[in-house]
């Protein structure tokens, strides 16, 4: 285990490949290293279905010929392949097109201290280990009344991430551990069939939900789907179960994604400085939050993260960039670049989350009379370029206030200009995933029932 947590050979290949890059005529370059380790069991019914493991190490150069640039990548580490790799990637950037806006990123933004975000749990289990989880979680779903089948069980564990050195002094390297446990649950018979699921993803084994509450909360939730309706259509008070309520969050945090903004594919592209939700919503990016999802001591370029305020009192206070989209938009990068080994780097998200606000989940739903509270969304309709919003939904029809009978095959719809506007968030938020919101009510939206 010590050889899989010390990445020193990494950087040491980085550091050769910005050498060899130089020598082949680079004017700067930079070299990230990508290390993973992972492996997974899935049950059904008491069985292993598959148990898998992998690991690798790959590796990434990006080099740069004036404004003109070029990235390269291999899995093939040996001596020779690093000095071949870097002629390679020189030669392509030398008759690729020009690009004003590319280059690394200012030296006085990268960082200079990495704080510890204790994203490392060194303890990986045995495959035997995972098993255990996985029926233990199967079993109690199993065991809930009314759950007629196993949709199947899982537990995983790995240790992955990266190292990036730079032609301009960065040098830098983290690692994070995840761990995961999820139940898939059957209740009902023949077409009358339904399912649904739980999981529990966290960085450290310490911080899993036990095996049990997994498959018990989802044979619960399997149970509680039986027997639905169809709404009748009309415009209604809409509430997002928390568990799905992040997905209008990820909606913003792709509407202001500098890349989008500089390419105007992006329906709030003139909305900066302008308020788009009620006065009092905050969403905040926080890279630096100990244990959490996605958290990072440094982004894609070396850039220091910071806990930034995306939106404040329902203002877009700024847009997702990285060096090269700030450059393109008139901004600086706010160290939100995020890159793989094979392509150049591009702004996105990391710990993202909707402030809670004041009331309860019953206190959101108390006055209304009529409405739906959505527990889970199908297929992807969402329209960043116009704003258009469409989605499969299933859950509880809310009547006086109260969730009733589940409702399914019903289509809610809307624009995300009213949806941000009219949201009103719960007070139940937890950091269980990367974006995460707590119940949020949005009204006036279209449910397309019977």
């Amino acid at each position: 285990m010590s050889s899989l947590l010390d990445q020193s050979a990494l950087t040491d290949l980085a550091e050769r490949l910005i050498r060899e890059a130089r020598k082949a005529g680079a004017d700067a370059a930079d070299a990230v290293a990508v290390r993973a380790v992972s492996q997974s069991v899935e049950i059904r019914d008491g069985a292993v279905e598959e148990s898998e493991r992998s690991e690798s190490d790959d590796m990434g150069l990006r080099v740069f010929v004036g404004k003109r640039t070029a990235v390269v990548s291999t899995n093939d580490l040996r001596g020779d392949s690093v000095k071949a790799l870097a002629e390679r990637a020189v030669a392509m950037a030398r008759v690729a097109p020009e690009d004003r806006f590319t280059g690394l990123a200012d030296t006085a933004r990268l960082a200079k201290n990495f704080p510890d975000l204790d994203l490392v749990d060194p303890n990986l289990p045995e495959v035997t280990h995972l098993e255990r989880l996985a029926r233990e979680a199967e079993a109690a779903g199993l065991e809930v009344q009314g759950v007629t089948k196993s949709g199947g069980a899982s537990a995983s564990a790995g240790i992955g991430g990266m190292v990036l050195v730079t032609s301009h002094g960065f040098k830098g390297a983290y690692l994070g551990s995840r761990f995961g446990i999820s139940m898939t649950a059957i209740a009902g018979e023949g077409t009358a069939m339904e399912r649904d699921y739980d999981y529990s993803s966290t960085l450290h084994a310490s911080d899993l939900d036990a095996p049990a509450k997994v498959g018990k909360t989802a044979g619960e939730r399997a149970v509680e789907r039986l027997n639905p309706l169809k709404a009748a259509t009309g415009k209604v008070p809409i509430v997002f179960d928390r568990r799905i309520a992040g997905s209008l969050v990820g909606s913003l945090s792709s509407a202001i994604n500098g890349a989008a903004i500089a390419r105007k594919t992006s329906f709030l592209m003139e909305k900066l400085g302008q308020q788009i939700f009620a006065k009092g919503i905050r969403i905040v990016d926080d890279p630096l939050r100990k244990r959490g999802q996605r958290s990072r001591p440094f982004d894609g370029e070396g850039v220091a993260g910071q806990k930034l305020a995306l939106v404040e009192d329902g203002v877009v206070k700024t847009w997702l960039l990285d060096s090269a989209t700030a450059r393109e938009l008139g901004f600086e990068t706010t160290g939100h670049a995020s890159r793989g080994v094979s392509s150049s780097p591009s702004p996105s998200a990391t710990n993202l989350y909707l402030e809670a606000g004041a009331m309860t989940p019953d206190e959101l739903i108390a006055d209304i009379e009529q409405g739906f509270y959505v527990t889970d969304l199908i297929g992807s309709g969402t329209n960043i370029v116009t704003g258009d919003y469409s989605r499969g939904a299933s859950g509880f029809w809310i009547e006086k206030g109260k969730r009733t009978y589940p409702v399914s095959e019903v289509t809610i719809a809307g624009h995300l200009t009213e949806i941000f506007r009219t949201l009103t968030p719960a007070n139940d938020l937890e950091f269980r995933y990367g974006t995460n919101a707590p119940t949020v009510r949005i009204e006036g939206l279209t449910v397309a029932g019977r």
